[in-house]
């Protein structure tokens, strides 16, 4: 609008100037050369615009001569310009997508139009890495590295190269080098504070650190966590030989970062060495509200070596009150009350976490039980723990370490360890532990001392024991027995009433074999008993010729409670439940009725009775 306006002003201003010129005409006499001109003042003025027109026109005219070799030259320079400009973009969305003969063609194109560009030296070396040539990419490297312009992307390129040919100290020197410029890369201020921490060089790990934060590479936070965790290091490799610098650096770790539990409990069992139990236990308590951890609970524990167990119970309770609640807090406060043999206080710190316990939850559990006498219960728990999940443990890249270090063995990375579940962040389904519809109604003790016949039984003591795979009662021994045979002797599969509610009552005995089971149902044929009897008994001498499961003695109890483990992990409370078979048949419940909608009940044959001695075994595979 502004526009429209200042026009129509001009207009109006010429308009009027030449309708003032025409009402005052006036004369012009030019008298040159002994000539005279007479004519107006409008056609002066006419005249006078005409030539300067024409002056104008024929200087553009001289100045576009003049100038044409100039913008030819520019012409074709910008022409090629752009040729380059596609090239190079279209040879890096090549490497981008990794078709490499696409790549190689427009680098061969670029190379040709712009051979010194900096992108034509960054294409030719992506180039070469795509393509696998890692001499040319070396090359291209360090022809960038020479240049001012492109000197530090070079050094990023060779250290790249470096790495992938495992050369450390070549990297070192590309990092080093790199961080020589007055504007230092993220990458070199990092990859040198990494190597020597690799190197153990925690003095020179600190001074790079303090070069970062100066340079501005990372944020004071950052700063004070890093510089913890190196401090922390280093009152790790001095505390055996320079205690009293080891305190001081601890104390400043703790001090700059107190939620960091290394740093915290070596301040504590340090501080509490040296008898300043009071500001150790400080540090410690402070630590513990930020981080529950068993490091700290050990520590907070020994902070007076001569208290007795029960003293150190009350000390660990007191830590416990002063955090959140945590699975770590009640796990402390059940191993101090088991030292201190206060058996009902370790059962109900652990009673929230036993619906679906960890392993070393379910191993607490199982020594509770087996101070308390109850060997059967405890060879569950145990069971339980190799099923369990994996409790928290130091992790960083995925390598579990069983204490804290400062860097991480797998990429080098400064405070990369964390406290945490290994397999935290992984979808591992539902956990399902098998829970029987009508438990059996057995004494635990009475299955704790057929556990202890079977087998030696040593006393549990947390995760360091061997565990028992499970505890298998003498019914659920004689039902996968009976099973076993009868499939061997080809009578088709056991119901499911005759799996659950077959009378099996005779234990198993303590030299290992079995007693010769007594027939309690009726026989599933109309054949003479000790004809049936017979078959079933070379049936099941057969199946445990083939199959060690069905055989009779220890090491079948054993090997047939290690198969069957991960089938009994449901919590038992007061008894013990009936183990369901590895197995469940595709056959019609007794209630069920069939296809003719009539009720089919499946006939409880005979169990079979095993030889009772080898030499009888050895017979039976002879006999006709």
């Amino acid at each position: 609008m502004i526009r429209v306006l200042v026009y129509l002003v001009i207009v109006a201003l010429l308009a009027f100037g030449a309708v003032w010129f025409a009402e005052r005409p006036g004369d012009v006499v030019i008298t040159w050369q002994g000539r005279r001109i007479d004519t107006s003042v409008m056609v002066l003025m006419a005249a006078v615009a005409a030539i300067a027109a024409a002056c104008i026109m024929l200087w553009s005219i001289l100045r576009a001569l003049l100038r044409t070799p100039d913008a030819v030259s520019r012409y074709l320079r910008i022409r090629r310009g752009v040729r380059g400009y596609l090239a190079v973009s279209k040879g890096l969305i090549a490497v981008g997508s990794g078709d490499t003969r696409a790549a190689k063609k427009f680098t061969a194109e670029a190379v040709r139009i712009a051979p010194r560009e900096p992108l034509t030296l960054l294409l030719s070396a992506q180039t070469a890495q795509l393509s696998g040539d890692r001499d040319a990419a070396v090359a291209t490297f360090q022809a960038m590295a020479d240049r001012d312009d492109t000197g530090v992307l070079g050094l990023h390129g060779l250290f790249v190269e470096a790495q992938r040919r495992h050369d450390h100290a070549a990297a070192l020197g590309y990092a080093e080098e790199a961080a020589k410029h007055a504007s230092v890369p993220v990458w070199a201020g990092q990859a040198a504070l990494e190597f020597r921490c690799a190197a153990g060089d925690w003095s020179g790990a600190l001074d790079r650190l303090e070069r970062n934060m100066r340079s501005g590479l990372i944020d004071r936070r950052t700063y004070r966590r890093q510089r913890a965790v190196l401090i922390t290091a280093q009152a790790q490799a001095a505390a055996e030989s320079d205690r009293e610098r080891a305190i001081a650096l601890v104390r400043e770790a703790a001090k700059l970062a107190p939620d960091l539990v290394p740093a915290a409990a070596l301040a504590g069992r340090l501080l509490g060495d040296m008898g300043e139990r009071r500001r150790a236990a400080r540090i410690i308590e402070r630590a513990w509200r930020a981080n529950p951890h068993p490091d700290l609970a050990a520590a907070y524990a020994k902070l007076r070596p001569g208290d007795s167990a029960r003293q150190r119970l009350s000390r660990v309770e007191a830590l416990a009150a002063k955090g959140p609640p945590d699975a770590e807090a009640a796990l402390a406060v059940a191993r101090a009350a088991l030292d201190a043999q206060e058996f009902a206080a370790a059962r109900e710190a652990l009673a929230p976490y036993t619906a679906l316990p960890r392993k070393r939850v379910a191993a607490l559990m199982a020594e509770l039980e087996m101070a308390q006498g109850d060997e059967g219960r405890a060879r569950e728990w145990m069971a339980r723990a190799l099923n369990a999940r994996r409790d928290p443990a130091w992790t960083a890249d995925a390598f579990v370490s069983d204490h804290w270090l400062p860097i991480s063995p797998v990429s080098g990375r400064l405070d990369a360890f964390e406290w945490k579940d290994p397999l935290a962040g992984e979808d591992h389904g539902t956990v399902i532990e098998h829970r029987a519809e009508a438990p059996a109604t057995v004494e635990t003790s009475d299955v704790g001392k057929a556990a202890a016949r079977g087998a030696s039984s040593p006393r549990l003591r947390g995760e360091q024991s061997r565990p028992s795979a499970g505890v298998l009662s003498a019914k659920d021994a004689d039902a996968n027995a009976s099973a076993t045979a009868r499939s061997a002797a080809g009578e088709g599969p056991p119901s499911a009433a005759s799996s659950e509610q077959a009378p099996h009552p005779h234990p198993l005995p303590a030299g290992g074999a079995r007693e010769p089971a007594r027939q309690a149902d009726k026989p599933a044929s109309d054949k003479p008993e000790s004809e049936e009897k017979e078959k079933a008994q070379r049936a099941a001498e057969e199946a445990a010729h083939a199959d060690p499961f069905s055989a009779g003695g220890r090491s079948a109890r054993r090997a047939m409670a290690a198969a069957t483990a991960d089938e009994q992990r449901a919590p038992r409370a007061g008894e013990m439940t009936a183990v369901a078979p590895a197995v469940i048949p595709l056959v019609h419940a007794p209630d069920d009725p069939g296809p003719n909608g009539e009720t089919e009940v499946e006939p409880a044959p005979e169990p079979a009775t095993p030889p009772t001695d080898g030499w009888s075994r050895i017979r039976a595979l002879f006999r006709p």
